[in-house]
C-alpha cells in the first residue's frame, strides 16, 4: 500500500489525499499490506499547491493574492473569493472555505483589497467602487495567468456586495455566492463607532471598526451611499446562492431577504443556523464550502473547461 503515516495524518501518494486525524491512530497489517486503523472519525483533504501572487489594479496599485489549486491535475473550474470589510485574505473563514473548495477540485484566487493586508495603497482612499474594480483586475489576472476567468465569484460581508456589483461585468460567469452580505453598501457606515459627525465636519476621522482603528474620509462614505442597490441588484444575470445566519449581529438577516427578493432566478438561500458573522467556528466555514460545492456541481463541468468569456 502506497501510504505514509506522519504526525496524525495519512498521505496516499497515488491519490493525493491527506486524512487529518483528530485523535490517535494505529497501523495494522492486512493481506501483506499496511492498513491504517483510525480510532476516531477523520476528514479527507486533497493535497493542494499554494502560490503567492501579485497583480495591479486599474490605478496601478499592487494587490497581494493567493492561488490555491489541487496538487495534481488542473482545476475543473475557478473561484474568485472576496474577503469581508476591513478583513484580509488570511481570515480563517476565507482559508477554510477555500480549502474546502480545493478539496472539490476547484482552483481559488483570494486577494487583499486596496490598503488592506499585504496589498499596497491607502484604505482611507479606497471606495466601494474601487473594490469592484479590484475584483475586475483579479478577473483579468486569472485570464492572463491561468487561461480562464472565474466560473464562480464568492464574497463575504461587503465583499459579497462588491461581488454582486462587479459580477455584471464578468463574462462567462456561472454563479455568484454571498456570505453574510449587506444588501446596501451604505450599511457599513453603521459599523463606524464614533467619528461620523467628525467626518461630515472635517472630511475625515479615525473610526473604530470591530475594535480596530481606521481612517475614513467623506469620499469613502459618499461613495458607499452613491450605489443604491435598487439601481443594479436586479441586473445580475447569473445563478445566485445566499448564505446568511439568522443570529448575525453585524449584518442582520433582513439583508439576505432584500438581496433574494431583488435578484433574478435561479437563486437559493441557505440559513447558517448559529454561525457568527465571521464564521469563527471552523464547522460553519466547512459547511459553507460543502454546500457551495454541491450547489455548483449542477452547472460546473466535470473536467477542466476554461471560462473564456464567451
Amino acid at each position: 500500500m502506497n501510504s505514509l503515516c506522519r504526525g496524525g495524518a495519512l498521505y496516499n501518494r497515488s491519490h493525493g489525499w491527506l486524512s487529518r486525524v483528530g485523535a490517535r491512530y494505529e497501523v495494522g497489517h492486512q493481506a501483506g499490506g499496511i492498513l491504517p486503523i483510525v480510532a476516531y472519525a477523520s476528514i479527507l483533504y486533497r493535497t493542494m499547491k499554494t502560490t503567492k501572487i501579485q497583480f495591479t489594479n486599474h490605478s496601478g496599485v499592487a494587490l497581494s493574492g493567493r492561488v490555491e489549486v489541487p496538487d495534481e491535475g488542473t482545476p475543473r473550474a475557478w473561484v474568485l473569493f472576496a474577503h469581508c470589510f476591513t478583513c484580509t485574505k488570511n481570515l480563517s473563514a476565507v482559508r477554510r472555505i477555500s480549502r474546502g473548495l480545493v478539496d472539490e477540485g476547484l482552483g481559488v484566487l483570494s486577494f487583499d483589497f486596496t490598503g488592506l493586508g499585504e496589498s499596497e495603497g491607502e484604505f482611507a482612499k479606497s471606495s466601494f467602487a474601487g473594490q469592484a474594480t479590484d475584483l475586475l483586475a483579479a478577473v483579468e489576472y486569472l485570464k492572463e495567468s491561468y487561461g480562464s476567468g472565474p466560473h464562480i465569484m464568492v464574497g463575504h460581508s461587503l465583499g459579497g456586495t462588491a461581488v454582486l456589483y462587479a459580477a455584471r461585468e464578468v463574462q462567462g460567469l456561472k454563479g455568484v455566492a454571498t456570505i453574510g452580505s449587506p444588501a446596501d453598501p451604505a450599511h457599513v457606515t453603521g459599523l463606524f463607532t464614533g467619528g461620523m459627525d467628525e467626518i461630515e465636519q472635517r472630511g475625515e476621522a479615525e473610526v473604530s471598526i470591530g475594535g480596530r482603528p481606521f481612517l475614513i474620509n467623506k469620499e469613502f462614505v459618499d461613495d458607499l451611499k452613491a450605489h443604491p442597490p435598487t439601481e443594479w441588484m436586479g441586473k445580475l444575470d447569473t445563478r445566485l446562492i445566499i448564505f446568511h445566519s439568522p443570529v448575525d449581529t453585524i449584518v442582520d438577516i433582513s439583508n439576505a431577504r432584500k438581496i433574494f427578493e431583488a435578484a433574478n432566478h435561479p437563486k437559493s438561500f441557505i440559513s447558517l443556523d448559529q454561525a457568527d458573522h465571521l464564521l469563527s467556528n471552523a464547522a460553519d466555514a466547512r459547511h459553507v464550502a460543502r454546500v457551495l460545492a454541491a450547489w455548483a456541481d449542477s452547472f460546473l463541468p466535470e473536467s477542466t473547461e476554461p471560462n473564456t468569456g464567451s
